[in-house]
């Protein structure tokens, strides 16, 4: 039986019936930013998806997908070797971050992380990012991982993390309209180091300005510097993704922020979090920030290295040595005490019975957060929870907070996503089962067994739940309460032939399946 504990006391407050309606009421287009929305429920409120498709078979002798062999795909584009960032879809064109192992561009050649803009309507090939490695390895920016983070688009400007550890500014057009904005140093940027700049044409990005966390904050990112900014209002949300060496035992910048908030305009650093998570972090911060208005002020809420979800105030505040930071509300410990210790003794990192940090991105739905915990993939499966936080607290609200957790769940990468019209929650853990349950109660409905593991998170829209795993199955399931996996039959399942790394979105009726070498648009 599923371990699920409820706090009696805490129930479903009228105010957060708000944010839920929105979500209801919300209309099919655009997917701008990872999770469509800032609260990141990875919810499409679209009809008419598409269900099942052939993904085609490749034209001898290369990496290009036979169109005349697929059926439902409105155009594929080629990806490089490697692509873990999620699409998102905006003003017409499509963004999505890889490496440079297949060049658009002959004389752009090397290892190096790209962001390629595609047209939404055709797939042809706009303008790319190129970003060199800093040459730091496996430490801090890893061979061919390319750039991890999910663009955010806001009017007619692009935001993201390079693997630079960067916050990156585009221009939506690329360098097609003009050198836009104070940077004019884009050829020498993408160039490699010690190379000449390169020649900038109207397929290159325009970058408008950049925020070095590692010269400005003094951060050091381990492996890769990930996760997707969060844009609110004129604020850019960003982690800074820093953590331990290679040694896996020192930290070399405990005083280092995790989080910072960004003017949009200029990239000027506002505020930055100042709760002490980089001292006590277990390996790394790669989790996304999401926001949510709770009782008329808006939050912003993070899954930090340390296994704790926090609430933030948006406005930055002067704290101590006259830095500006932004306003701590809340905090929850999402690691229960049975993960920390055994028989008196502490469970050391990372063994599978012990503690975790949080890679998941937190949910906001209606006044609750919704938060898992997990560990970098290379450390193997182990022992997971998902938390349903009551966001309306303030101070340590571990307990007072609590309104149930589930912890028949493994380590896990994945987000939730939560159909409003059902009221049921899905997500997958690492291990990769697909678990359903109900988002008021945490009362468990059932499990699917991908039977190989899961990176990317579950798509709910139009009654169904999408997914793809490192095997490369993507599935189609029925989001229903009532569904029996041993039973019942899958609404569909196909091989990619190359493992699925991203989530799948929906934009303006076209499902995106990023695979690790393509990107399929797939509409009936």
């Amino acid at each position: 039986m599923p371990r699920i504990k409820t706090n009696t006391g805490s129930r479903l407050l009228i105010l957060g019936m708000i944010a839920g309606l929105a979500a209801l009421n919300a209309s099919a287009g655009d997917w701008s930013s990872w999770g469509r929305t800032s609260t990141r429920n990875l919810f499409s409120p679209a009809k008419g998806i598409i269900t099942s498709f052939k993904p085609g078979e490749f034209k001898r002798g290369t990496e290009e997908i036979d169109l005349s062999t697929t059926e439902g795909v409105k155009w594929v584009s080629k990806l490089g070797s490697q692509a873990y960032g999620n699409t998102t879809v905006a003003n017409g064109k499509v963004f999505i971050g890889t490496n440079n192992e297949s060049p658009r561009n002959p004389k752009h050649v090397g290892d190096k992380g790209v962001i390629y803009c595609f047209d939404e309507k055709t797939g042809e090939f706009l303008w790319q990012l190129l970003a060199p490695k800093l040459g730091a390895g496996k430490v801090s920016d890893w061979e061919y991982l390319g750039i991890c983070s999910s663009p955010a688009v806001d009017g007619d400007r692009v935001y993201l993390i390079s693997n630079r550890c960067e916050v990156l500014c585009l221009d939506v057009n690329g360098f097609k309209d003009g050198n836009d904005g104070p940077f004019k140093e884009e050829g020498r940027y993408m160039a490699a180091t010690g190379k000449p700049p390169i020649e900038l044409g109207a397929t290159d990005a325009d970058i408008i300005w950049r925020f070095d966390m590692r010269n400005e904050l003094g951060v050091f990112p381990h492996n890769i510097a990930s996760s997707s900014v969060l844009v609110v209002g004129d604020r850019v949300f960003a982690t800074t993704s820093n953590g331990q060496d290679w040694s896996h035992l020192n930290i070399p910048s405990p005083f280092s922020p995790c989080l910072i908030a960004l003017d949009k305009k200029t990239g000027k650093l506002l505020g930055e979090e100042a709760a002490g998570i980089s001292k006590n972090l277990m390996h790394c911060n790669w989790s996304s920030p999401s926001s949510g208005n709770v009782n008329g002020k808006e939050l912003v809420f993070f899954g930090a290295g340390d296994g704790i979800c926090y609430a933030f105030g948006t406005t930055p505040v002067k704290g101590k040595d006259d830095f500006d930071i932004l306003p701590e509300v809340w905090r929850f410990d999402c690691v229960p005490e049975k993960y920390k210790t055994k028989n008196d003794k502490p469970i050391k990192y990372p063994d599978p019975d012990g503690p975790s940090e949080i890679i998941s991105t937190p949910v906001f739905y209606k006044n609750r957060v919704y938060i898992s915990i997990g560990q970098d993939p290379e450390h193997g499966e182990g022992v997971g929870r998902l938390s349903c936080i009551d966001a309306t607290g303030k101070g340590d609200i571990t307990k007072s907070g609590t309104i149930w957790t589930y912890d028949d769940i493994n380590r896990t990468l994945s987000s939730v996503s939560i159909d409003p019209k059902t009221g049921l929650l899905f997500i997958g853990d690492y291990s990769g089962f697909i678990h359903c349950l109900d988002a008021e109660s945490g009362k468990l409905h059932w499990i699917y067994d991908m039977k190989a593991h899961l990176w990317g998170s579950t798509l709910v829209a139009d009654g169904k739940v999408y997914i793809g795993d490192e095997d490369g199955d993507f599935v189609v399931l029925p989001a229903i309460k009532d569904f029996s996996p041993k039973k019942d039959k899958l609404l569909f399942e196909t091989n990619m032939e190359v493992p699925i790394y991203s989530s799948p979105i929906e934009a303006n009726g076209v499902l995106y399946l990023a695979t690790q070498t393509h990107l399929f648009a797939l509409k009936k």
